[in-house]
């Protein structure tokens, strides 16, 4: 499955710098330039945080799958799991028309951006969109979330915007992560990003760490953003500055993924990929001309699909044997055993692009610190289901909050027991002191 994914790249002449965009609506692969906004104005404001005394039935519906060795951990954490999940009529009742709908018809929630472009150590660019006005509004101490977007995804993106309204609203502080040449993000050298690719995340990661020490880190990938996320949680293992991840419609095994992606109806989206590719590598041309080597320019700009892409520039630029060298060596799946920071991965089970077959089940089991909730439904980026269906945010978003938040409470809980525990010492050893004077 997938791959380069890059986008049109707006020309800047300084990078480091913070840049006030309008926000315009970034079109991707699977979405045409569109005119439509969403009918609701997001009021982002800080909400107080859930009652987590709250008691349910701890028991997952049977309609979910819900499996992981966190299950006995995390299981607390989640409000909705208990009760079944409700494809909305017709839409949700078949994946490529709920994959379609959510793609198109999706509200936009209208949010204002603050652009800051990142120099990567290797002369590329990345963009994050803040939400503007957060750095005057949040407290240092806030929870910080990083968005990585799907394939040519970025700020634009409808469930992008939902997630990140749904965080903002409980006081996070959210930032949209827009990779090499997708939404609107500069492109500066001859490389875009593939599935692969882990390094732009971890300088993103470090960026943010640095910039707000006070405030733990999350992060949240969709699709090839949730192969990439999952990819470097796997390489930093205990190293990781993540208090937690989320993974949604992650491929995983990306050979799987890319046998399916030539089949039936799914050759629809395969073709409507590598048309969107092929006309965002042709406003970066120049960039690879007379590059020479085993790229071949010809089949990357006219590709006929998204393997065709990748064949001609992906793993070349890469430096992948073959095509296949790459998927097999690109695959989240692999990652999972070494995942050392608390991770969910939400999968539905009829999705085209990301086949149930792929998900690293047994290994996901056996970790700890894994969990996976595995709907019935949901097609690709879709889940049109739960109290906001059917143009609202997607069934995830309120399951995907309340893992972070009781990770985040953990977290607060842990350094108010410290800090209590080194309030006692130090009591301790004044009265000691004072013994001792006596």
């Amino acid at each position: 499955m997938a791959r380069a994914s890059i986008g049109s790249a707006a020309p800047l002449t300084s990078f480091g710098h913070v840049v006030r965009l309008p926000c315009p609506l970034i079109p991707t692969a699977l979405k045409p330039a569109r005119t439509l906004h969403s009918a609701l104005h997001v009021s982002i404001t800080t909400d107080t945080m859930p009652d987590h005394h709250h008691h349910q039935d701890p028991n997952p519906h049977p309609s979910l799958e819900v499996v992981g060795g966190a299950l006995s951990s995390f299981l607390p954490a989640f409000r909705s799991l208990n009760r079944p999940y409700d494809p909305y009529p017709v839409l949700g009742w078949n994946r490529h028309v709920e994959t379609i709908f959510a793609a198109f018809f999706r509200s936009l929630p209208d949010i204002r951006f603050r652009r800051e472009c990142l120099r990567t150590k290797d002369d590329g660019a990345v963009a994050l969109d803040w939400v503007s006005g957060d750095d005057r509004q949040l407290p240092a101490d806030s929870p910080v979330l990083i968005l990585l977007p799907g394939l040519t995804g970025g700020s634009g993106d409808t469930y992008v915007r939902h997630m990140l309204v749904r965080g903002r609203s409980k006081g996070w502080r959210v930032v949209v992560f827009n990779s090499r040449g997708c939404g609107a993000s500069p492109v500066t050298t001859p490389q875009f990003y593939s599935a692969s690719f882990v390094e732009d995340l971890r300088e993103v990661v470090a960026h943010v760490a640095t910039r707000y020490p006070k405030g733990n880190l999350y992060a949240v990938g969709w699709s090839l953003g949730a192969n990439i996320l999952v990819r470097y949680l796997g390489q930093e293992a205990h190293a990781c500055p993540l208090s937690g991840a989320v993974s949604l419609c992650n491929p995983f095994n990306l050979v799987i993924a890319d046998e399916d992606f030539r089949k039936g109806f799914n050759i629809v989206y395969d073709k409507a990929l590598a048309t969107s590719l092929c006309k965002i590598f042709k406003k970066h041309a120049l960039l690879f001309e007379d590059i020479g080597g085993e790229y071949n320019i010809a089949l990357a700009a006219n590709a006929k699909s998204v393997r065709e892409f990748d064949e001609g520039l992906t793993r070349v630029c890469f430096g992948f044997k073959s095509v296949d060298d790459y998927y097999s060596n690109s695959s989240s799946s692999d990652s999972i055993k070494h995942v050392c920071t608390p991770l969910l991965c939400i999968q539905a089970a009829n999705d085209p692009i990301a086949p149930s077959r792929g998900i690293p089940r047994e290994d996901i089991k056996e970790n700890p610190n894994c969990l996976l909730i595995v709907t019935p439904k949901g097609g690709h980026l879709g889940w049109v289901a739960g109290a906001e269906a059917p143009r609202g945010a997607p069934w995830t978003d309120p399951v995907v909050m309340d893992f972070l938040e009781h990770l985040e409470r953990q977290k607060s809980d842990a350094v108010t027991s410290c800090s209590k525990s080194q309030d006692m010492q130090q009591q301790e050893e004044g009265l000691h002191h004072l013994e001792l004077e006596v």
